[in-house]
């Protein structure tokens, strides 16, 4: 990595570790991942797991994404799919759905799902040694201190390709497939209340399209380094 970047870094990172007031309690480390459609997010989540492993860490680093419905859906006692539809949905329930509801006696509201998943990315986050990728992780554990937020982004081009590498799909499905799953984003934001992607929120953008997996991987490793958040008898952090 080039020492300007270094440098940068560096001083972006004793910026964010001034002294701050405020409640603490122990939490983290956690790193959130946001990533536009096609940014291979999860993919580059699993490879800065699996490089973690092989640094020999005590602690176990896992990745969280489809994972978060499912422990919602447990916790609930629903399917899995049904959590998920909720927030696909940005529209209220069809009445046919509503007069389903009534007929259901493990009917959840949409308040209370919608709680249960906050409640289980925030538990998580707060637990530590996990990276979330998506699920709005990045303002649901912006105030942890102990905790790196990453923002994706790419050249629709680049998002193109990958869809279409990825999915087996022509240019004009992957072109749909994104225009599809970023309605579902939007579908979920506005599910927990979140209007808009606020970049002042992340520590740290990267266009996808201009670094490797390993670049990156090295990226956030040294973040983590100096931040203080790969040593495993650290005490942890605060959140606010």
């Amino acid at each position: 990595m080039s020492n300007v970047l270094m440098g940068y870094l560096n001083k972006r990172l004793k910026e964010q570790n001034s002294p701050k007031k405020g409640n603490s309690t122990t939490a983290g480390p956690v790193i959130t991942i946001s990533r536009e459609v096609g940014c291979n997010g999860l993919k580059l989540a699993n490879l800065m797991v699996a490089h973690l492993k092989n640094r020999k860490q005590k602690s176990i680093w896992q990745v969280l994404s489809k994972e978060i419905f499912h422990q919602s859906a447990m916790e609930l006692n629903m399917k899995s799919e049904d959590v998920r539809r909720v927030f696909k949905q940005s529209e209220k329930y069809a009445f046919d759905e509503i007069l389903k509801a009534f007929n259901n006696k493990n009917y959840k509201s949409e308040q209370k799902i919608v709680k249960t998943l906050i409640d289980v990315v925030r538990s998580s986050a707060i637990d530590g040694n996990c990276i979330i990728v998506g699920r709005a992780g990045h303002i649901i554990a912006s105030d942890i201190e102990n905790s790196i937020h990453i923002r994706l982004v790419a050249p629709l081009e680049y998002r193109v390709k990958t869809i279409m590498e990825n999915n087996d799909l022509n240019r004009e499905d992957s072109i749909q497939f994104i225009k599809k799953i970023e309605r579902e984003r939007i579908a979920f934001r506005k599910a927990i209340k979140i209007k808009n992607i606020d970049e002042e929120l992340f520590d740290l953008t990267i266009n996808r399209a201009s670094f490797s997996n390993e670049n990156i991987i090295d990226i956030i490793e040294f973040i983590l380094e100096k931040k203080g958040l790969l040593l495993d008898d650290k005490p942890k952090g605060k959140y606010y």
